[in-house]
C-alpha cells in the first residue's frame, strides 16, 4: 500500500464507514467519502480534515444503480487514482421469507450486492492501469450461513463472497487484492435502518448490536487488514465462533442458527 494512499469509502456517514474514515484520516490518507446523507457526510469530512487528511465527498444514493458508473469516474478523477476502495454501504432486514415483499428483496440486493459489484467492475481498469489496487468489501457472518429474518440480507452477503473471490482469482496477477470484511455484532445503526417486511425501517437497536463491539474497535481491525491486504478479516466478538462451528461441525451450526438471535 502507498505511504499516503487515496481511499474511497462508501457508507461513510456513520458506523463502520465513518470510524474507518477517521482511522485512515489520522494516518494522513487522502479520502473520498460517499453516503446518501449529504449533511452528515459533510460533518464526517470536516472531522477527517481536522485529523489531517485531504478529504472530498461525493454524496450519492448507491441503490440508484444507473448513476454508479458516473459516480465511480468522478471518484477516480478527484485525485487521479484510487489505491483502496472500501465498499461498505449496506442495509439489513428484519422479516421472514413469507412476510418479505419482492420489493424489499430488490432494495437489499441493489444496495448490498449490485452496488459494490458495479463499482468494482468500473474501478478495475484504472486500478490495473496504475499497477494495482485494493478492494475491501463489507460482507457479514450472515454471508456464511443463514439466520432467521435475514433471507435477502444473507443472500446478498453470500453473493458478495462469490463475486469478489472470483474477482480476486481473475485479477490477482494484475496486483488487484481483495479484502473481505466480515463483521459480526458491531454497535452501529444497522438494526435501526434495517427493512421490515413492508419496507419500513426497523427503528430499534437490537440486543445483538447494542452489545456488540464499538465501531472504532472494528475500524482498527479493518484498517490493519486492509493495509496488510488480508484476504479476510473477521470483526466482532464471541459470535464469530459460529464461522468455525460451521466449518468443523456443520450439523451443530444449523441447530444453533435456528435458535440464536441473528446478526
Amino acid at each position: 500500500m502507498p505511504s499516503n494512499p487515496i481511499i474511497w469509502i462508501t457508507g461513510a456517514s456513520s458506523g463502520i464507514g465513518e470510524a474507518t474514515a477517521y482511522r485512515f484520516a489520522g494516518e494522513q490518507a487522502s479520502l473520498i467519502l460517499t453516503a446518501r446523507r449529504a449533511e452528515r457526510l459533510a460533518e464526517v469530512q470536516q472531522e477527517c480534515i481536522r485529523l489531517g487528511a485531504r478529504c472530498e465527498v461525493l454524496p450519492c444514493d448507491l441503490s440508484n444503480l444507473s448513476g454508479l458508473d458516473t459516480l465511480t469516474d468522478q471518484a477516480v478523477a478527484l485525485f487521479g487514482r484510487i489505491d483502496i476502495a472500501f465498499l461498505n454501504a449496506g442495509i439489513s432486514q428484519r422479516s421472514t421469507v413469507l412476510e418479505s415483499t419482492p420489493e424489499v428483496t430488490r432494495r437489499i440486493m441493489a444496495l448490498n450486492f449490485f452496488s459494490p459489484t458495479m463499482i468494482a467492475r468500473r474501478l478495475l481498469p484504472s486500478m490495473i492501469a496504475q499497477g494495482g489496487g485494493t478492494i475491501a468489501v463489507t460482507t457479514s457472518i450472515a454471508g456464511r450461513f443463514g439466520f432467521p429474518l435475514r433471507s435477502a440480507y444473507a443472500s446478498s452477503k453470500f453473493a458478495l463472497y462469490g463475486f469478489f473471490e472470483t474477482l480476486q482469482a481473475e485479477y490477482y496477477a494484475d496486483k488487484i487484492r481483495v479484502v473481505m470484511v466480515c463483521p459480526g455484532r458491531v454497535k452501529t445503526a444497522i438494526s435501526l435502518n434495517a427493512l421490515e417486511a413492508n419496507g419500513s425501517t426497523h427503528d430499534r437497536m437490537d440486543e445483538g448490536q447494542q452489545n456488540g463491539i464499538t465501531a472504532d474497535k472494528a475500524a482498527r481491525m479493518i484498517a490493519v487488514a486492509i493495509k496488510k491486504q488480508k484476504p479476510e478479516v473477521l470483526v466482532g466478538g464471541p459470535e464469530l465462533l459460529m464461522v468455525y462451528i460451521k466449518r468443523f461441525l456443520p450439523s451443530l451450526s444449523r441447530k444453533l442458527a435456528r435458535r440464536i438471535n441473528a446478526i
